[in-house]
């Protein structure tokens, strides 16, 4: 097997077998695209079968020349992943990487925004400009629900239970949940439909999609950032934000206002409650309430 073919199958096996996303498995293959150029300008030969420990070890030093602690473990997470698929189809009886310890890095908090940043930013949406109504749904209901920017630009019409108040979002894996979206993002969605959306040519195959850029097709991600960003600039906000920085204020907020773990990793669609941990280091006064509330000696 060379490393074509094994890239080749890996990327199927993430797609198929662990339903990624294409960025994600972009992410993954990228790694294993390092190690492979790393290979060539080193004039070492060796498959994905053949490959060793040491020459790991070498890849993996050149590597901490240039790059942070964070993207050092991350390489190192992507070619075990690798391996380990290796491994899982029996093409290898061990993983090279097994050996090699990924540098201790701390645990990196999100950055938020305060309730007033959210309300100043929507504000300055310009509502004298087409595409205004929708980019202010856009902010309202990335706030409401606490959406990835994927999950944002693939929003469909059938997805929305008005009546219900809640939305149905497929995330990550294609896992599909329901999150409650508040009456205020309706109603600029409606708006939008309304005012901008229905008076759009849609392109075959999109007339499902909910927000659509004026050609009549989806949204881009990148487009969604320079959204966020212009506003950013436009009232002078001193802070880089992204649709992922509005996901994380959602979350602490609610946490802030006294919402439980669960029942924000559910919104969020995190597989895994430590995960959502991360938003109790971001205020730290909930644990602290937790204990005055619920201590056998709160009194």
């Amino acid at each position: 097997m060379n490393w074509n073919q094994a890239i080749q199958d890996y990327s199927h096996y993430l797609n198929i077998e662990r339903g990624l996303s294409s960025n994600t498995i972009d992410s993954y293959v990228l790694d294993v695209n390092k190690l492979i150029l790393f290979l060539e300008n080193n004039s070492i030969s060796c498959s994905p079968i053949t490959i060793k420990n040491d020459v790991i070890q070498q890849f993996i030093y050149e590597v901490a020349k240039k790059s942070t602690a964070r993207s050092q473990a991350r390489i190192i997470s992507g070619l075990k992943s690798f391996f380990n698929y290796l491994i899982f189809e029996k093409y290898r009886e061990s993983n090279p990487t097994d050996l090699i310890e990924a540098p201790k890095i701390g645990r990196k908090l999100p950055d938020t925004l305060s309730e007033s940043e959210i309300n100043q930013l929507i504000t300055a949406v310009d509502l004298s400009k087409p595409e205004g109504e929708r980019n202010k749904a856009i902010l309202e209901t990335l706030y409401s629900c606490g959406l990835r920017v994927s999950e944002i630009i693939t929003l469909k019409i059938s997805d929305l239970f008005f009546d219900e108040g809640f939305i149905k979002v497929v995330g990550k894996g294609s896992k599909e949940r329901f999150v409650p979206i508040h009456f205020r993002a309706q109603k600029y969605i409606e708006s939008y439909m309304n005012h901008y959306r229905n008076h759009i040519s849609i392109v075959k195959d999109y007339e499902d999609i909910l927000f659509l850029n004026r050609r009549g097709k989806s949204l881009t991600r990148q487009m969604v950032f320079v959204i966020m960003k212009n506003l950013a600039i436009k009232i002078n906000l001193d802070k880089k934000i992204s649709p992922h920085t509005f996901r994380h204020s959602f979350a602490t907020h609610l946490l802030k206002n006294g919402a439980d773990l669960r029942s924000i990793q559910q919104m969020l669609g995190h597989e895994s409650i430590t995960t959502t941990e991360v938003y109790v280091h971001l205020d730290t006064s909930y644990l602290k309430k937790v204990v005055e509330k619920y201590h056998p000696r709160k009194s």
